[in-house]
């Protein structure tokens, strides 16, 4: 992650950057948590944030259990909606952002020292639109390997994937700078022609609300979800591209070994029924528990109430949820894949081989069946997950944003 400089920060004066996303607020998700909480910081550090974001229904609100508001992101911190149409995804609240030539607008009032892209969709390129008519330069994010999701076009995944990758390549390229969450995340755009100068820059992880329970909390959280001493969790989408099919596999495996074992899995998503379907089919609906899409608060308890978080994802750039279980002490199992490489280092957790669920299954009776393991193990995935506190990520960024402003040079054509 970028190093920040802190003394020259303290002296600097407060920026204005607009920041342009299509996944936020309340859509359920890493990159939308990652968004609110470097937002409320910029925000509660002085500097003046106009967040553009698509519209979201009544529904999308209700899925996940929130009243239809705006989240509280301080005085500084502005949210503008771009009219938008829902669209079929994976955790079902998706939009698509309609041509918004109010951005503009927003933009010029405004008056940004940079604009900050998350997405390169819609709502992403009114930021790329955004930045060239203002002036300023363009900073661009990629959260994500997009062809790890070509699954959901099995008829053509070889022209999903050149269409896909093409599209993320010529939009990064139109940065001034392109950051990722991950190594892994940076040289996958670069093998795939973004030749922009690159950073890594982590998600941020709220390390005050995930954090490790004393054992008297931990056990009114056992007795409060109705769980016993062998518990797995995950939490996330229930989407295909999160291979929670070879989560339940593996879990099946363990459950021959440890019969009380128990798995949780937190978080909503279309593939939720197949996931019931399949518990059904090898035997383990009695031990699988689907319990909904958690506030961060109780999430955070629903943690500390568990043994192990377990993901089998192919598709992770770095994993927001890994993070945020292992902040409270989790030893984390996980596929040897993408980002999950970076961020579940052994002293804080265990790789498994991707699609096998027996290597899974050996690993999570490794560390339920061994007391000292997981506790050395979880103590290690608080201290490494600390690193990506809050704080540690606002100050990359702010960082980042000024060594941006720093090399920018009005001369250089901006290609639209």
């Amino acid at each position: 992650m970028t190093t920040p400089t802190p003394s020259s920060r303290a002296q600097a004066q407060p920026l204005r950057v607009a920041l342009f996303t299509d996944s936020f607020h309340p859509e359920l998700g890493g990159i939308q948590d990652s968004i609110l909480a470097c937002a409320r910081e910029l925000g509660a550090r002085g500097h003046r944030v106009l967040v553009f974001a698509p519209t979201a229904s009544k529904r999308d609100y209700a899925r996940v259990g929130l009243p239809v508001a705006e989240p509280d992101l301080g005085p500084t911190v502005e949210v503008r909606r771009v009219a938008s149409l829902p669209v079929p995804s994976s955790s079902q609240q998706s939009r698509l952002a309609l041509p918004c030539g109010a951005c503009l607008r927003d933009v010029q009032r405004l008056r940004p020292h940079l604009v900050h892209s998350h997405t390169f969709l819609s709502v992403g390129r009114a930021g790329l639109r955004a930045a060239r008519h203002a002036g300023v330069p363009l900073l661009g994010t990629n959260h994500w390997a997009v062809e790890a999701f070509d699954l959901y076009a099995p008829l053509a995944r070889a022209a999903f994937r050149r269409i896909a990758l093409g599209a993320v390549t010529r939009y990064y390229q139109r940065c001034d700078r392109v950051t990722g969450p991950s190594r892994f995340t940076v040289e996958h755009m670069q093998r795939h022609g973004v030749r922009r100068p690159c950073s890594v820059i982590s998600n941020p992880v709220d390390t005050r609300c995930f954090a490790p329970l004393d054992e008297a909390a931990r056990l009114s959280a056992k007795l409060r979800f109705g769980l016993g001493a062998q518990t797995v969790v995950y939490a996330g989408r229930l989407a295909r591209e999160k291979n929670l099919d070879v989560l339940l596999r593996g879990f099946a495996l363990l459950r021959e070994q440890l019969p009380q074992a128990t798995l949780v899995l937190a978080g909503h998503g279309s593939a939720r029924e197949a996931l019931e379907s399949l518990a059904s089919d090898i035997g383990i609906a009695h031990a699988v528990r689907f319990v909904g899409t958690l506030p961060h608060a109780q999430l955070a308890q629903l943690f500390g109430a568990c043994e192990v978080f377990a993901i089998a994802s192919k598709s992770e750039t770095q994993s927001m949820v890994v993070l945020q279980a292992m902040a409270c002490g989790l030893p984390a199992v996980g596929a040897r894949c993408g980002g999950l490489v970076e961020h579940i280092p052994q002293q804080a957790g265990l790789l498994v081989e991707p699609d096998d669920p027996a290597d899974l299954r050996d690993k999570l009776l490794r560390l339920l069946a061994d007391p000292g393991e997981r506790l050395r193990l979880g103590a290690g995935a608080r201290r490494f997950a600390c690193g990506f506190s809050v704080a540690a990520v606002a100050d990359a960024w702010e960082d980042l944003y000024r060594r941006t402003l720093a090399e920018a040079d009005p001369r250089e054509p901006r290609p639209l």
